[in-house]
């Protein structure tokens, strides 16, 4: 029988029109996203204003927003964030709901699962209910102001949402409480540390994890004894987490007396770290009434300036660290497994039914228990609720999972605070996420605390997972405010903190198992006593300030242990004529970071097998005590022939040297860091379509590292090192004119790709520029920037 060509050939000729209509789908997608953008000018009737208010745009897109009263102004932030980020808004909102599986299909189940499991939105609702009537009337104005825009005809949709078909619901007050709830989760993330310490105690000893995390107290308990088939239940839990979590955390934050001022009043910097996206995760705005001013940078879906000045206070915050995390292994009891046991008998489960409806599939029902320590979060997966073995499930203790959080309202007060005493009165409601707060005054005032709930332990914070049958390490209850982190009130001409260890280690309340390393408190703090007053332009010097002590300190016990012969070839003289600077145009910084970063792995991959690269950023403090105390770590049985110290950190060397010839060619001399560190703002959806993500991802190379006050924190991918982490917003304040405060956000304000306001700060924050938001309206619209009129 003949076979026509026309007939073999069919495969080919449908690939290539599924190919064909796929590569229109996705121009079409393109030319959407690339075409949308709402408009920042012209008049909108606002439904619950009581007087019209003036919003507008300066250079940068940064809102103005002038008003004749604060709630009011709140409702235009409110429709003014939805202009510029509904898209982010409803994501995020989704997220905390446990709600994405909704629209992306199965892809968003996981998450789903695990924020359902933990109840944020459940728990968002109840921080309503316990809000001031002031605080709640301005989340409910915002509230307000949010459904304006989405019911505005001339309003429209977000690109996303028009590809992905979703009519947005209405805004609520809890979806802004909600992203509080979120932050103080992405923000406190010890349990996922103790859930690897709970994996590797499987395969090594307690001074081995020691070496890990040097601090470590050796009376750590080791739970796993006795239980065996734990270590592939926490596999499994790990496994079932979503990937929501930031790289790492890092934020710096300083304040200065008026009497080491130029000014003569108090200065305060700070530069919250959190994951780099497009858009980012801060949103600048000022607001301008008679009775209320206030700059600052808000979460785009909650109202109030998480870091800001109102003209009498500025304030900043950098995360604690703090241990607020345990999970607790619970036995079930034998003779009925719908009660778990307690010292003394057993206590039945509080049960609910969620269900998680999927796109494209049948819905998908959760049955989630709670213990009294709090949500069994070996029940996210059916593989982590199998592998948790019989007559067990594993549980979660968090501050931050109480109903009665009352941060949302903490952030009113502080927002609107006009003195100090009211400022600190204000962080007793400040729960989750634990934050080191620091504060300055117009009147000279300033301030350090740390604010939020630390759980009492007997048995000391634990820094691995241990049983809840027993009572011995029961939470009983909170640490009492007075019996927390002392604050300092003005009692120094200067305090820092860049999350370094905020109590002694002999606190009768343990705050962490794991402190940061403290090069850039220290580099901070050399920096300030360099000059015996300071100003704008001297903090913003500190802020992207890219000198590394932990490289340079770490380089030091690499050279020393570097045979001789090697030491002299032009990188290793590189290295050891280096500064310490990490500047993109420089080799030294790529040479030490591959060698670094070899070295680490080269170190303890035979030791921890596939959880070595969970060991995420460069581990300065334990490198440094594996070669120099610790030398049974550089014992690599995969390859005999480095048997020592000076072994592997020359075998390292080469093979470092090797990987980066081969990626940048063999001349060191023109090898440049920022060939390798550069950071990508990847939008938080679009980043899995990589035909559209390399389209709409703005990159600019960068400086930093790891251990710089202008913090590039990297995830090594070979020789690349992609900066993934850093200080999406820089703020500096001089409280002798607090209006005229200096900000920077990446990659900009917009999250609309054809806005031109979408990533034109990009090159600005790389650079370490600011903008200054101090005007008038007179001034501003005499610059015919683009004015939005709201009237009721």
């Amino acid at each position: 029988m003949r076979t026509h060509h026309w007939i073999v050939a069919l495969p080919a000729i449908a690939i290539s029109v599924v190919g064909g209509l796929l590569s229109l789908a996705i121009a079409a997608i393109v030319v959407l996203f690339a075409t949308a953008q709402t408009g920042a000018d012209g008049t909108a009737r606002v439904p619950g204003l009581t007087g019209e208010v003036s919003v507008i745009r300066d250079e940068h897109g940064v809102p103005h927003i002038f008003a004749e009263s604060r709630l009011d102004a709140w409702h235009a932030l409110g429709f003014v964030h939805a202009q510029d980020r509904f898209f982010q808004m409803e994501f995020a909102r989704r997220t905390a709901a446990g709600r994405l599986a909704e629209i992306i299909g199965r892809p968003g189940l996981r998450s789903d699962r695990f924020m359902r499991t933990l109840g944020i939105h459940r728990l968002a609702e109840h921080s309503i209910e316990g809000l001031s009537t002031d605080a709640r009337a301005a989340v409910e104005a915002y509230a307000r102001g949010v459904n304006a825009w989405l019911d505005d005809p001339a309003s429209r949709r977000p690109p996303e949402l028009i590809v992905l078909g979703v009519d947005p619901e209405p805004w609520r007050a809890a979806d802004s409480a909600a992203w509080v709830r979120l932050m103080a989760l992405l923000l406190s993330g010890d349990w996922r540390t103790e859930i690897m310490r709970a994996r590797l105690s499987v395969h090594l000893d307690t001074e081995q994890i020691a070496d890990l995390w040097p601090g470590e107290p050796d009376s750590a308990p080791t739970t796993l004894a006795g239980l065996p088939g734990l270590d592939r239940a926490f596999a499994a839990l790990d496994a079932a987490i979503p990937d929501i979590f930031p790289e790492a955390s890092a934020s710096n934050e300083w304040v200065v007396a008026g009497a080491r001022s130029r000014s003569g009043a108090p200065m305060l910097a700070n530069d919250p770290h959190l994951g780099l996206s497009a858009p980012g995760m801060w949103h600048l705005a000022r607001i301008v009434t008679p009775e209320f001013t206030a700059s600052g940078a808000a979460l785009p879906g909650q109202p109030f300036f998480m870091v800001g000045q109102n003209g009498h206070l500025a304030w900043g915050l950098t995360t604690t660290h703090a241990d607020t995390q345990d999970l607790f292994i619970e036995r079930l009891n034998p003779d009925d497994p719908s009660q778990y046991l307690v010292p003394g008998g057993s206590l039945p489960f509080d049960e609910r039914e969620e269900e998680i409806r999927v796109r494209f599939a049948e819905p998908e029902r959760q049955t989630v228990r709670t213990t009294h320590h709090g949500p069994v979060v070996s029940d996210i997966s059916p593989d982590s609720a199998r592998l948790a073995g019989p007559g067990r499930v594993i549980a979660l203790g968090f501050a931050g999972l109480r109903p009665d959080d009352r941060t949302a309202n903490a952030f009113f007060a502080m927002n609107t605070a006009q003195t100090p005493e009211a400022f600190r009165e204000a962080l007793d409601d400040f729960h989750a996420p634990m934050q080191n707060v620091v504060y300055a005054h117009r009147d000279g005032a300033f301030g350090f605390a740390v604010a939020g709930r630390l759980p009492v332990r007997p048995g000391g914070a634990g820094p691995r997972p241990v049983p809840g049958w027993t009572g011995t390490h029961y939470r009983q209850g909170l640490v009492a405010t007075a019996h927390r982190p002392p604050s300092q009130y003005g009692t120094h001409d200067a305090i820092v903190n860049a999350h370094k260890r905020v109590v002694s280690p002999t606190n009768p309340h343990p705050v962490s198992n794991d402190w940061p390393e403290g090069f850039r408190a220290q580099r901070i703090a050399t920096e300030l006593e360099k000059s015996e007053r300071h100003d704008m332009d001297s903090f913003a010097a500190i802020q992207t300030d890219t000198v590394s002590l932990g490289a340079l300190s770490l380089r030091a016990a690499m050279l020393e242990l570097l045979p001789g012969a090697r030491r002299n070839i032009p990188e290793a003289r590189a290295l050891a004529a280096w500064d310490g600077r990490m500047a993109r145009d420089l080799a030294a910084p790529l040479i030490f970071a591959a060698w670094a970063a070899k070295l680490q792995e080269m170190t303890v991959a035979d030791e921890l097998s596939e959880l070595t690269g969970r060991l995420r950023g460069l581990r300065v403090r334990m490198l440094r005590r594996m070669l120099t105390a610790r030398p049974a770590w550089c014992d690599d049985i995969d390859t005999p022939e480095t048997e020592t110290c000076a072994d592997i950190t020359a075998a390292s060397f080469d093979a470092a040297l090797a990987d980066l010839r081969e990626a940048y060619g063999r001349d060191s001399e023109g090898w440049r860091w920022g060939d390798a560190h550069r950071a990508t703002f990847a939008h938080p959806l679009l980043r899995f379509v990589p035909q559209i993500a390399a389209l709409v991802s703005p990159t600019v190379e960068t400086d930093g590292g790891d251990h710089t006050v202008n913090r590039g924190t990297h995830r090594v991918r070979g020789v690349r090192f992609d900066h993934v982490h850093g200080a999406g917003l820089r703020a500096i304040f001089d409280m002798a004119q607090p209006d005229a405060a200096r900000y920077m956000i990446a990659p900009g304000q917009s999250g609309q790709f054809a806005s031109p306001h979408h990533d034109d700060l990009m090159d600005a924050w790389r650079d370490g520029r600011y903008i200054d938001l101090a005007t008038d309206l007179d001034t501003l619209r005499r610059a015919r920037r683009p004015e939005l009129r709201l009237v009721p």
